[in-house]
């Protein structure tokens, strides 16, 4: 067994839990070993110096328990009262259990609608910092008691993700009762092979079978833990999938990496965690240490983590609405030096109803049937014209020219010409990013289109001269 290297520096580390590592799936009697392995393991972990957030499902089966009902049901009202039974429940039994070891915890109940305003998600990230400083391990779940499904994160896998993308953790450790992605469900399929490495979720999709559901107790299932990868990687957060019957191969895991990390760097010169991780070729460096690998699957982090306010933008907000762009501004966006801005010229449509400083979806239409890889100079002259203009604009700007249409007549007239060329029913739209709106759906609905010297003249202000920001765009060009 590999043992931890105190010279390391300590990391953050964000454990999820699932309800049937928690609730016995037919008994809903709690699995006290198990819990008290995960205990212990995080104790370990704290006494390591290492700064730990436990993510936990299982304040429904703790409630099915409590009054006695067999089944999970599926009344909304009646889950969240099942939640609000057992979430109590659920808190007391890990008091007593960290209480064993003079380790202090705290409850952390959050929805989406909690963090989707800027100032609520700093001061959550903000009592993070504060609980971890303390030598707090925060204790997090769904306030699934006031949650509905607009608001809800959907799983705690997800949760879990944009947690660690919020505290800006080292590791997002999802276990499970496997020990680690495989090809197809292991308990079903004996030719299903285990995945040891993962450099990219999209890719990955097509070699394993996510048709797993999960248990009777909880929401989730391997499909959900792809998606989390994907939010966790993507903040810069190295994903493991790994057995919750032995919740002490968390340990061997972290020595596993520290010990690959401080050779690589080493033999290689300084270099961030991340990136070292990100490429190196973990079977050869294994290979020439002699390591025994812990079972396990590792998502590598991405080389160019999103952080803070994109990773907020992208994750954690529930958009209220839709800015259709043009192709041209589909490239622009796509680069790093665009800023993530979005200027009127570029938007040729808008959908749904949003207040200025919402979240909205950035999309991108092509003809019906039409791929985006083939949507260069067709399907219309309109959605060309208005690529031209963006890309002119954007240029002008750069340069610090302005080409403003000084002509009202002339300025409505493109304004028409547009609503007129968007009436058309053949078209479809991909969802290539998200972003916050600086105008409404309406203000930016007239605007859309046109340069960015007009908006004073239609809406009789400008408080900036950019329709929507801080755009993280998730799709690239073709």
């Amino acid at each position: 067994m590999i043992r931890l290297n105190k010279r390391e520096p300590p990391c953050t580390i964000v454990i999820k839990l699932g309800t049937s590592s928690i609730v016995h799936e037919e008994t809903h009697q709690p699995l006290l070993s198990v819990l008290s392995s995960v205990v212990e393991t995080v104790v370990q972990l704290r006494s390591h110096g290492h700064k730990v957030v436990l993510v936990s499902s299982g304040a429904i089966g703790m409630g099915l328990r409590t009054m006695g009902i067999a089944q999970r049901p599926k009344s909304l009202s009646t889950k969240q009262a099942l939640a609000a039974v057992g979430q109590g429940r659920l808190i007391a039994l890990f008091d007593n259990l960290f209480g064993q070891f003079d380790q202090r915890i705290a409850q952390v109940l959050i929805t989406r609608g909690d963090i989707s305003d800027r100032t609520r998600y700093l001061n959550a990230v903000n009592t993070f910092k504060e609980l971890l400083s303390m030598g707090v391990i925060p204790i997090v779940n769904e306030n699934d008691t006031i949650s509905v499904s607009e608001i809800k994160f959907g799983d705690n896998d997800t949760l879990s993700a944009i947690t660690s993308s919020m505290i800006h953790a080292d590791y997002l450790f999802l276990l499970t009762d496997v020990d680690g992605l495989y090809t197809a469900n292991p308990r079903k399929d004996p030719t299903a092979r285990k995945i040891d490495v993962v450099t990219s979720v999209t890719d990955i999709r097509a070699e394993v079978s996510t048709s797993t559901l999960g248990s009777s107790l909880g929401t989730g299932g391997m499909e959900t833990k792809l998606i989390a990868a994907e939010v966790a990687t993507g903040a810069g957060v190295t994903t493991i999938i790994a057995s919750s019957k032995v919740p002490g191969t968390i340990i061997d895991i972290i020595d596993y990496y520290n010990t690959l990390k401080s050779s690589s760097i080493s033999s290689s010169g300084t270099a961030s965690p991340i990136a070292k991780l990100a490429n190196m070729d973990l079977d050869q460096v294994t290979s020439s240490l002699s390591l025994l690998r812990p079972p396990h699957t590792v998502f590598k982090p991405s080389l160019n983590p999103m952080r803070d306010l994109k990773a907020w933008t992208s994750h954690t907000l529930y958009p209220a609405g839709s800015v259709i762009i043009d192709s041209g501004a589909h490239r622009v966006l796509s680069r790093r030096e665009s800023g993530g801005r979005l200027l009127p010229a570029g938007v040729i449509g808008v959908r749904g109803t949003f207040a200025s400083g919402q979240a909205v979806r950035i999309l991108i239409r092509s003809a019906i049937g039409e791929s985006l890889s083939e949507n260069t100079d067709t399907p219309a002259r309109m959605s060309c014209s208005v690529s031209s203009a963006s890309l002119m604009e954007e240029m002008a700007l750069t340069s610090g020219a302005q080409t403003p249409i000084d002509d009202d007549a002339a300025v409505l007239a493109k304004a028409e010409d547009i609503e007129a060329a968007d009436e058309t029913d053949s078209w479809e739209v991909v969802e290539v990013g998200r972003g916050l709106a600086n105008y409404n759906s309406a203000q930016i609905s007239r605007v859309r289109g046109l340069n960015s010297s007009q908006i004073p003249k239609l809406l009789d202000y400008a408080d900036t001269e950019y329709v929507v920001e801080n755009i993280t765009i998730r799709v690239p060009p073709l």
